[in-house]
């Protein structure tokens, strides 16, 4: 994304957007590029479109949505692992008097359904980026007290939880005594974090060097818009940490890889103090551990580089890690000058490759170190496939300067090189470094 805020607005005139109720979505302060590429493909998924009549700050914890339904909301928070909750906005403001006066405005016919007498109800605090204490937190409440609540606070199990959440703002080393802006609303539901950690590399039966985190995983499903009966395809499956995703949300997966050992679990294992892989370290015990077995279709040893389907539509998704080129050097592709004066002016849009049947949709970078980065595209197929395709890739020139991990090989062991020396001077008693490389 470019600058700090963009303004995204649904098609359609103002009075209809205006129509559309408010939410408020708390996000979690990681992956942050992904995010809005995640919520645009869920809220598409859901039969919605991304809408917002305020300005997005893309890096803060705290977007308003214009959401047709709360059935659409809730649909959005059963797929996303980038957002925490969603609330029914009620009120915002850049000081408590604003939020009050928003609260006061705000339609009663909307709040009396959860204010009845024979309801239960209690009031959550939430600070980004300070602790409140809980006499700050109990006056917040207390001033509250001009809302109409005639039910019961039950703190334990209540049927209703509103939410004052305080925004001070991004930088921990400068935080202001009042907040930049505050929200309150009605609590609809929390995203799918706990994915991230039920389903975490390391309690899994079958791993590799560079199995793909749960994180990533869950959010290369939601941008690929993976639904129940799809069928999804990784042409470097690895171990299958992103068919385990796909699977998750109900998709048949299937893969191949050029590694017979990898695909039929043979030969030396990864994990620390274990030589061999055992008797179930395949990709089908690893669906079979999350119960997800009966959408595994097979995986296949093949050379991705080489054609083995036949020319229909076989997948709705493919979704994969390519490998990065550490391990293998491979051909070059233009003249060494060429490369080095493409490299030199660092990443561009312009290097992304580029096919007349797919339309780009998001590009999202992932810092892996001060010097090497990767990227998550995500592509939409736009029409079928013609004869006069077929070499549109080798007209690309700008992408061929590149040509993707030749590029990054250099650049990064160029790095690794330049920090080895450095840690050698630092410290002469440093024995021998081990580095992982990423492959897959």
């Amino acid at each position: 994304m470019r600058g700090w805020a963009e303004r995204f607005m649904a098609s359609g005139g103002a009075m209809a957007r205006g129509l559309l109720p408010s939410y408020l979505l708390l996000l979690a302060q990681e992956n942050l590029e992904f995010r809005l590429p995640e919520i645009k493909s869920l809220l598409s998924l859901c039969g919605g479109q991304f809408s917002s009549q305020q300005e997005i700050r893309i890096n803060s914890p705290f977007w308003i949505l214009n959401i047709p339904s709360e059935e659409m909301a809730r649909g959005l928070m059963k797929r996303t692992v980038c957002a925490k909750s969603v609330f029914e906005l009620w009120g915002q403001g850049k000081s408590a008097e604003e939020l009050y006066t928003s609260l006061k405005n705000y339609p009663m016919e909307k709040m009396v359904p959860y204010l009845q007498s024979n309801s239960t109800y209690k009031i959550h605090i939430h600070a980004f980026n300070k602790t409140l204490t809980q006499d700050k937190k109990i006056r917040r409440i207390d001033a509250l007290e001009f809302l109409p609540f005639e039910g019961k606070v039950n703190l334990k199990n209540p049927e209703h939880i509103f939410w004052i959440l305080e925004d001070y703002g991004m930088d921990p080393n400068n935080v202001p005594e009042d907040p930049l802006d505050l929200y309150f609303g009605r609590w609809i539901a929390n995203g799918q974090r706990e994915l991230i950690e039920s389903y975490s590399v390391k309690r899994r039966h079958f791993i590799g060097n560079t199995s793909m985190d749960a994180c990533l995983s869950f959010i290369m499903a939601n941008h690929g818009r993976v639904k129940a009966n799809d069928v999804v395809f990784d042409p470097f499956v690895g171990t299958g940490g992103l068919l385990i995703s796909s699977a998750r949300f109900g998709a048949y997966v299937c893969g191949t890889d050029i590694d017979y050992n990898t695909v039929h679990g043979l030969g030396k294992a990864s994990r620390k103090n274990q030589k061999w892989r055992g008797p179930d370290e395949n990709i089908r015990a690893n669906l079979r551990q999350y119960g997800l077995e009966k959408y595994y279709l097979d995986a296949l040893v093949s050379d991705a580089s080489k054609p083995i389907w036949r020319k229909e539509m076989l997948f709705d998704a493919i979704i994969t890690d390519p490998p990065y080129g550490i391990r293998e050097a491979t051909r070059r592709t233009g003249s060494q000058k060429e490369i080095l004066k493409a490299t030199e002016r660092g990443y561009t849009e312009e290097i992304i490759p580029r096919h007349p049947c797919l339309k780009l949709i998001s590009n999202c970078e992932q810092m892996l170190s001060s010097h090497t980065s990767r990227r998550l595209i995500t592509m939409e197929k736009v029409k079928e496939f013609e004869d006069e395709d077929q070499y549109s890739h080798l007209l690309d020139y700008q992408s061929l300067l590149y040509k993707g991990h030749n590029s990054f090989r250099e650049k990064y062991f160029s790095g690794v090189t330049k920090r080895i020396a450095k840690e050698e001077k630092d410290n002469q008693k440093l024995g021998n470094s081990s580095y992982v490389w990423k492959d897959h």
